[in-house]
Protein backbone atom coordinates (compact mmCIF):
# COMPACT_ATOMS: atom_id res chain seq x y z
CA UNK A 1 0.00 0.00 0.00
CA UNK A 2 1.49 3.37 -0.95
CA UNK A 3 2.23 5.97 1.70
CA UNK A 4 -0.34 8.74 2.10
CA UNK A 5 0.70 12.06 0.57
CA UNK A 6 0.81 13.86 3.93
CA UNK A 7 3.31 11.26 5.23
CA UNK A 8 5.48 11.60 2.12
CA UNK A 9 5.50 15.38 2.51
CA UNK A 10 6.26 15.18 6.23
CA UNK A 11 9.18 12.84 5.63
CA UNK A 12 10.51 15.16 2.93
CA UNK A 13 10.20 18.22 5.18
CA UNK A 14 10.77 16.64 8.58
CA UNK A 15 13.86 18.77 9.16
CA UNK A 16 11.93 22.07 8.92
CA UNK A 17 10.57 23.11 12.30
CA UNK A 18 7.98 25.54 10.93
CA UNK A 19 6.62 22.90 8.54
CA UNK A 20 6.47 20.20 11.23
CA UNK A 21 4.73 22.53 13.69
CA UNK A 22 2.12 23.52 11.12
CA UNK A 23 1.44 19.93 10.03
CA UNK A 24 1.15 18.39 13.50
CA UNK A 25 -1.26 21.14 14.52
CA UNK A 26 -3.51 19.89 11.69
CA UNK A 27 -2.82 16.16 12.06
CA UNK A 28 -1.09 15.22 15.29
CA UNK A 29 -0.22 11.68 14.25
CA UNK A 30 2.26 13.08 11.71
CA UNK A 31 4.60 13.59 14.66
CA UNK A 32 5.63 9.98 14.05
CA UNK A 33 7.39 11.05 10.84
CA UNK A 34 9.16 14.12 12.18
CA UNK A 35 12.85 14.11 13.03
CA UNK A 36 13.73 12.98 16.54
CA UNK A 37 14.74 16.52 17.53
CA UNK A 38 11.16 17.65 16.95
CA UNK A 39 9.77 14.74 18.95
CA UNK A 40 11.71 16.31 21.80
CA UNK A 41 10.43 19.83 21.08
CA UNK A 42 7.77 20.58 23.70
CA UNK A 43 5.90 23.13 21.59
CA UNK A 44 5.64 20.76 18.63
CA UNK A 45 4.62 17.80 20.77
CA UNK A 46 1.97 19.82 22.62
CA UNK A 47 0.52 20.98 19.29
CA UNK A 48 0.41 17.40 18.06
CA UNK A 49 -1.30 16.23 21.26
CA UNK A 50 -3.83 19.06 21.17
CA UNK A 51 -4.82 17.88 17.71
CA UNK A 52 -4.59 14.17 18.53
CA UNK A 53 -3.94 13.10 22.15
CA UNK A 54 -2.68 9.74 20.93
CA UNK A 55 0.36 11.49 19.42
CA UNK A 56 1.97 11.17 22.86
CA UNK A 57 3.14 7.78 21.62
CA UNK A 58 5.60 9.51 19.28
CA UNK A 59 6.98 12.02 21.78
CA UNK A 60 10.52 11.56 23.05
CA UNK A 61 11.09 9.67 26.28
CA UNK A 62 12.13 12.97 27.85
CA UNK A 63 8.74 14.52 27.08
CA UNK A 64 6.94 11.40 28.28
CA UNK A 65 8.43 12.37 31.67
CA UNK A 66 7.03 15.91 31.35
CA UNK A 67 3.86 16.24 33.42
CA UNK A 68 2.35 19.03 31.32
CA UNK A 69 2.77 17.05 28.10
CA UNK A 70 1.43 13.81 29.53
CA UNK A 71 -1.47 15.55 31.30
CA UNK A 72 -2.54 17.19 28.03
CA UNK A 73 -2.91 13.75 26.47
CA UNK A 74 -4.18 11.69 29.41
CA UNK A 75 -6.85 14.19 30.40
CA UNK A 76 -8.35 13.81 26.93
CA UNK A 77 -8.15 10.07 26.27
CA UNK A 78 -6.91 8.38 29.44
CA UNK A 79 -5.36 5.27 27.94
CA UNK A 80 -2.24 7.18 26.87
CA UNK A 81 -1.25 7.03 30.54
CA UNK A 82 0.55 3.85 29.50
CA UNK A 83 3.19 6.07 27.85
CA UNK A 84 3.87 8.04 31.04
CA UNK A 85 7.30 7.38 32.46
CA UNK A 86 7.94 6.06 35.97
CA UNK A 87 8.46 9.53 37.45
CA UNK A 88 4.75 10.24 36.82
CA UNK A 89 3.27 6.94 38.02
CA UNK A 90 2.67 8.32 41.55
CA UNK A 91 1.06 11.53 40.31
CA UNK A 92 -2.46 11.10 41.64
CA UNK A 93 -3.95 14.10 39.82
CA UNK A 94 -2.59 12.85 36.50
CA UNK A 95 -3.88 9.35 37.12
CA UNK A 96 -7.32 10.60 38.22
CA UNK A 97 -7.61 12.70 35.05
CA UNK A 98 -7.04 9.59 32.98
CA UNK A 99 -9.30 7.38 35.08
CA UNK A 100 -12.23 9.66 34.31
CA UNK A 101 -11.85 8.46 30.71
CA UNK A 102 -10.84 4.84 31.21
CA UNK A 103 -10.50 2.72 34.33
CA UNK A 104 -8.16 0.31 32.61
CA UNK A 105 -5.15 2.50 33.22
CA UNK A 106 -5.08 1.37 36.85
CA UNK A 107 -3.02 -1.49 35.38
CA UNK A 108 -0.17 0.98 34.71
CA UNK A 109 -0.39 2.74 38.06
CA UNK A 110 2.21 2.35 40.78
CA UNK A 111 1.56 -0.01 43.71
CA UNK A 112 0.95 3.05 45.90
CA UNK A 113 -1.78 4.29 43.58
CA UNK A 114 -3.33 0.82 43.40
CA UNK A 115 -3.66 1.05 47.19
CA UNK A 116 -5.30 4.50 47.15
CA UNK A 117 -9.03 4.08 47.76
CA UNK A 118 -10.04 7.22 45.84
CA UNK A 119 -8.02 6.12 42.81
CA UNK A 120 -9.36 2.57 42.85
CA UNK A 121 -12.96 3.74 43.30
CA UNK A 122 -12.63 5.99 40.25
CA UNK A 123 -11.15 3.12 38.25
CA UNK A 124 -13.82 0.56 39.17
CA UNK A 125 -16.60 3.10 38.69
CA UNK A 126 -15.41 3.40 35.10
CA UNK A 127 -14.49 -0.27 34.55
CA UNK A 128 -15.40 -2.60 37.38
CA UNK A 129 -13.32 -5.56 36.26
CA UNK A 130 -10.16 -3.53 36.80
CA UNK A 131 -10.54 -4.26 40.52
CA UNK A 132 -8.25 -7.20 39.80
CA UNK A 133 -5.34 -4.69 39.76
CA UNK A 134 -6.25 -3.07 43.07
CA UNK A 135 -4.17 -3.80 46.13
CA UNK A 136 -5.10 -6.79 48.25
CA UNK A 137 -6.33 -4.42 50.94
CA UNK A 138 -8.75 -2.70 48.55
CA UNK A 139 -9.94 -5.95 47.00
CA UNK A 140 -11.35 -6.59 50.48
CA UNK A 141 -12.85 -3.10 50.86
CA UNK A 142 -16.66 -3.12 50.90
CA UNK A 143 -17.03 0.28 49.18
CA UNK A 144 -14.72 -0.79 46.36
CA UNK A 145 -16.43 -4.17 46.05
CA UNK A 146 -19.92 -2.68 45.88
CA UNK A 147 -18.95 -0.17 43.20
CA UNK A 148 -17.17 -2.85 41.18
CA UNK A 149 -20.09 -5.28 41.47
CA UNK A 150 -22.57 -2.56 40.50
CA UNK A 151 -20.55 -1.98 37.37
CA UNK A 152 -19.94 -5.63 36.46
CA UNK A 153 -20.88 -8.79 38.37
CA UNK A 154 -17.93 -10.64 36.84
CA UNK A 155 -15.77 -8.64 39.27
CA UNK A 156 -16.75 -11.08 42.01
CA UNK A 157 -13.94 -13.47 41.10
CA UNK A 158 -11.34 -10.72 41.71
CA UNK A 159 -12.61 -9.60 45.11
CA UNK A 160 -10.80 -10.61 48.25
CA UNK A 161 -11.85 -13.82 49.99
CA UNK A 162 -13.28 -11.95 52.99
CA UNK A 163 -15.39 -9.72 50.76
CA UNK A 164 -16.74 -12.67 48.76
CA UNK A 165 -18.58 -13.78 51.94
CA UNK A 166 -20.17 -10.36 52.56
CA UNK A 167 -23.99 -10.36 52.40
CA UNK A 168 -24.15 -7.11 50.43
CA UNK A 169 -21.70 -8.44 47.85
CA UNK A 170 -23.55 -11.76 47.59
CA UNK A 171 -26.82 -9.85 47.13
CA UNK A 172 -25.26 -7.85 44.26
CA UNK A 173 -24.09 -11.12 42.74
CA UNK A 174 -27.62 -12.53 42.82
CA UNK A 175 -29.47 -9.38 41.69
Amino acid sequence: MPKPQDVIEMEANSNRRDYVLEQVSKKGALLEFAQDDFKNDKEIVLQAIKNNPEALEFASDLLKKDREVVFESVSQVGWTYCYAKENLRNDKELLMAGLKNTGQILYFASPEMRDDKEVVLEAVKNKGIIVKYASTRLKNNLDVGLVAMSQNKKCYEFLGDDLKQNEQILQKLND
